[in-house]
């Protein structure tokens, strides 16, 4: 993950076109997730699975902040039923693709999209 998280910063960054991650979690992430991450969105109450609470998933990982399965759960890998109400955004956010250096050193193309968001939701951690 440690490649795979800078990588993420510089290309949100670096992407000029398209929303950017804040954005795009206001408007897709935050009715479930809230405006912080804590799980507590307006919708929150009227889902059959509370929504995660997305502050502390670096701490849950050993201080890491796991990038690749943020990505793949954004995307809806391994399929809808994976996370009960968390719908699949890969089909909204396919398009235009950025190259993310993965922990392994392979150079993978994912959606612009996702990578910004992700980055988004890094920044959301608790300290």
């Amino acid at each position: 993950m440690r490649l795979l998280v800078p990588a993420l910063l510089l290309l949100a960054a670096c992407a000029p076109e398209g929303p950017g991650g804040a954005r795009l979690y206001a408007r897709h992430c935050a009715a479930c997730h809230g405006p912080t991450g804590a799980g507590d969105g307006p919708e929150a109450p009227r889902l059959p699975v509370p929504p995660a609470d997305l502050r502390g998933l670096a701490e849950a990982h050993g201080g890491q902040f796991p990038a690749a399965s943020v990505m793949a759960t954004i995307h809806g890998y391994p399929g809808k039923g994976h996370l009960g109400a968390m719908p699949e955004f890969g089909p909204l956010f396919d398009g235009e693709t950025v190259a993310v250096t993965t922990t392994a050193g392979n150079v993978v193309a994912a959606p612009r999209a996702i990578v910004a968001l992700t980055a988004h939701v890094e920044t959301l951690q608790t300290p």
